[in-house]
């Protein structure tokens, strides 16, 4: 029997553990999807407790935890932190098979030297021990980061961000990490939600300008598109329960922002023409400044309308859409391809039916600007667990090419998340040793830079950071 998450976790053969040890162990990590704060970065806070660090905005273990019926007074309620600690130690056992069972122990193990499995039984001592060592130090946000190796950070910020910490961060020269801004307009886009209107005077009021038509309103962003640029931007990102194409011309967009700016409510049919142009318009900017674009395909969120109006979104109440996704996804990406404007993109599929979808669509548009302009995604939110890892690079083996995949993303508001690239190379190279020992593939030097460069240097490159 092998030992619990031991050295050689996930690593069944020995050339799955020569690439992992050799190759994949020690590169440094690019973090260039994520939803950590610019603001704690840049703050630095020594945190309280363990249960701070962990429990705080983890919507994952937030949706476990009301699995098994723990009260939501101690999952986002008023209880202490001690009482959340508490509540989350009992419930982890029940999470056999989960992600994070594994993600948790590999952050015991890395950050706090904790071997021992965390349960009811063993909640005070590990509570007191990590609690020890984070009172000892090296546990405020940017320690955390350089410990963990991470040479770069791509944060999420809205198209009316400040960037006030980025800036901050940049003239901090005693800081060894860039942390670099990603352009996440959703709240643009999303002109028949609620949120649009207050949204649209927030930028008014970062931009100084009255913004009363559409044609102002693409000025506007195309001003913040360069000031992003101006403070580092390299990527992009959307998020669309499916990829919208519907094309409309100038006079019916100036039509549909005038009606949702007087209050009007938008039928479907507006809504998305106004989202496909200004999608559009943005892939275009991208392509000019030479940035990499990702879409994260098929949430289906605030299901549940109670909980959404008691403690808001991504709280842990999203799920898998599955609606059709390839034929607006293949009309809007032969549109920008059409008129030059396809930027490096990067297609996220949340719903493990769509792998093949999107791992076909890559092949539709690659060409030589680029290698591997198109990317697959990795396995994201439901599906970075060990099956869903592997289904997603075996698609992107069988369907494209592998060895220029820009690897794993955290997409994680944690400081102690860093392991989960851990937990990919581990998966990434149990999958290739054992093509390797199945005669599938030979053991050569341009193998142990695959690995490498699925790590840490194909995302580099792409990036151009």
């Amino acid at each position: 029997m092998k030992g619990f998450m031991d050295e050689n976790f996930l690593l069944d053969t020995e050339t799955s553990r020569r690439l992992f040890f050799g190759c994949a162990k020690d590169m440094p990590i690019f973090d260039w999807h994520c939803h950590l704060s610019p603001a704690e970065i840049y703050e630095n806070r020594q945190p309280a407790d363990i249960a701070e660090l962990w429990l705080g905005g983890d919507h994952y273990k937030w949706r476990a935890m009301r699995s098994c019926g723990v009260e939501e007074k101690y999952i986002t309620g008023n209880a202490s932190n001690y009482e959340k600690f508490k509540a989350w130690a009992e419930v982890l056992p029940y999470c056999i098979g989960n992600p994070l069972y594994h993600w948790t122990h590999l952050e015991l193990q890395r950050y706090f030297d904790i071997y021992e499995p965390l349960s009811a039984a063993t909640c005070d001592a590990i509570w007191e021990k990590a609690n020890a060592k984070i009172a000892a130090g090296g546990f405020t946000p940017r320690e955390l980061i350089i410990s963990s190796g991470v040479k770069c950070v791509c944060t999420t910020d809205d198209a009316a961000d400040s960037l006030e910490y980025h800036r901050l961060l940049r003239e901090d020269k005693s800081f060894g990490c860039k942390v670099l801004p990603a352009f996440r307009p959703d709240k643009a886009l999303n002109i028949d939600q609620d949120t649009f209107l207050p949204w649209l005077a927030s930028l008014e009021k970062v931009s100084g300008e009255k913004i009363d038509s559409y044609k102002k309103l693409i000025s506007v962003l195309r001003a913040r598109i360069d000031f992003f640029a101006e403070n580092g931007c390299r990527a992009s990102d959307h998020a669309f329960m499916y990829v919208p194409f519907n094309r409309a011309g100038e006079d019916e967009l100036e039509a549909i922002f005038e009606k949702a700016l007087s209050g009007g409510k938008l039928i479907a049919d507006e809504a998305n023409k106004y989202r496909t142009e200004l999608f559009r318009f943005f892939a275009g900017e991208y392509a000019k400044r030479g940035w990499g674009m990702e879409i994260h395909i098929g949430a289906m969120r605030n299901n549940n309308a109670a909980m959404f109006k008691k403690i808001g979104a991504d709280t842990g109440f999203d799920s898998i859409c599955d609606r059709s996704i390839a034929e607006p996804l293949s009309a809007m990406l032969d549109s920008l391809a059409s008129d030059g404007r396809l930027p490096k993109t990067i297609l996220f599929a949340l719903n493990p039916k769509d792998n093949y979808v999107l791992g076909s669509m890559l092949g539709n548009f690659q060409n030589s600007e680029t290698a591997s302009k198109l990317q697959f995604g990795s396995a994201w939110w439901f599906n970075d667990n060990i099956d869903g890892m592997r289904e997603q690079l075996k698609a992107l083996a069988n369907l494209g090419v592998l060895g220029k995949f820009v690897g794993m993303v955290t997409d994680s508001r944690s400081f102690l998340s860093y392991p989960r690239h851990e937990y990919f190379r581990r998966i990434l190279c149990g999958l290739i040793g054992g093509w390797v020992e199945d005669g599938l593939y030979p053991y050569t030097p341009e193998l142990e830079d695959i690995i490498r460069d699925i790590s840490y240097n194909n995302a580099v490159n792409y990036f151009g950071i």
